[in-house]
C-alpha cells in the first residue's frame, strides 16, 4: 500500500480482545507501509506489530521512543523523514495516540509546520466509557489524573462536581490502577449522595469488561475490587 506523506496516528488495542474486534483492517495496511514509527515503548510496539501480522518486517522499521524520559528537544528530529517526503507513524502504549499520551508533542510540531496529520479509527477508552455511562455526551471534560494528596484530591472532586452541576457536563478522569479502589472511596466520601459515578474497567475485554453507573450513595454499599485494572472514572451531577 502506497501511503501519502503524512503523520499517521495509529490506535493500539486496549485489551487482549481479538484485533479484528477493535481495529479496522485498513489500519494494518497503514502499519505495513510505515518504516518510521514514533512509539511510547519499543518493546511493546514490536510485540503489537507482530500480533497484527506475524510476517511484519520489524527490522525494516526505525523506532523513536517518545515518553516521559524523552528530551523534548529531540522530538522534532523524529519528523525528519516526514519532512523528506516519507510517511511517519505515531503509536501509544494503548488506545489513541496523542490523547492523554506523549505523542501529542509530535503532532503539535507537525501542525506547527503545516505537515499533514492523519488520525486513524480505533478504540478510545475515554469515549467508550462516556458512551456506556448514560451521562451527558454533548458536554464533557477529560481531566487526566487527579491530585495524589488526599485533601487536594477531595477539593478537586468537589470542584468537578460543582462544574458538572452548573454546566451540565460529564467529568471524566483516570487513576493509576493500583489506586483505583482508593479513588472510589474518595468519590463516595466526597460527592453528594445523588451524584452519579461510573467506573469503566477493562474496556473491550470480552471476559473482564465492567461498566457500572450508580449514585455515590449506592457505591458506598457495593462490593468492588478495581485495583490493578485499567479504569476510567466519570461523574455527573444534575
Amino acid at each position: 500500500m502506497k501511503l501519502a506523506t503524512a503523520l499517521y496516528l495509529v490506535p493500539v488495542n486496549i485489551s487482549d480482545a481479538p484485533l479484528r474486534d477493535t481495529l479496522p483492517e485498513g489500519n494494518l495496511d497503514v502499519l505495513r507501509g510505515l518504516r518510521h514509527i514514533i512509539v511510547e515503548n519499543v518493546r511493546t510496539a514490536r510485540r503489537f506489530l507482530k500480533r497484527c501480522d506475524p510476517a511484519f518486517d520489524i527490522a525494516a522499521v526505525t523506532f523513536h521512543e517518545l515518553n516521559r524520559h524523552t528530551d523534548p528537544a529531540d522530538v522534532s528530529s523524529y519528523l525528519d523523514p516526514l519532512r523528506a517526503g516519507e510517511p511517519v507513524g505515531v503509536m501509544s502504549e494503548a488506545g489513541c495516540p496523542a490523547v492523554a499520551d506523549p505523542g501529542a508533542l509530535a503532532v503539535s510540531i507537525a501542525q506547527r509546520e503545516g505537515l499533514q496529520v492523519v488520525p486513524l479509527v480505533g478504540p478510545s477508552s475515554i469515549l467508550m466509557a462516556l458512551m456506556a455511562s448514560g451521562f451527558n455526551g454533548q458536554g464533557f471534560s477529560f481531566n487526566g489524573y487527579l491530585p495524589i494528596d488526599a485533601r487536594e484530591r477531595e477539593k478537586k472532586i468537589r470542584d468537578l462536581e460543582a462544574l458538572s452541576r452548573k454546566l451540565d457536563m460529564t467529568q471524566i478522569f483516570i487513576e493509576t490502577p493500583y489506586r483505583n479502589n482508593r479513588m472510589v472511596e474518595s468519590l463516595c466520601h466526597t460527592l453528594k449522595g445523588d451524584t452519579l459515578i461510573c467506573v469503566a474497567c477493562d474496556i473491550t475485554d470480552p471476559e473482564k469488561e465492567s461498566i457500572r453507573t450508580l449514585p455515590a450513595s449506592r457505591w458506598k454499599r457495593e462490593k468492588y475490587d478495581f485495583d490493578k485494572r485499567p479504569a476510567i472514572f466519570l461523574i455527573y451531577s444534575h
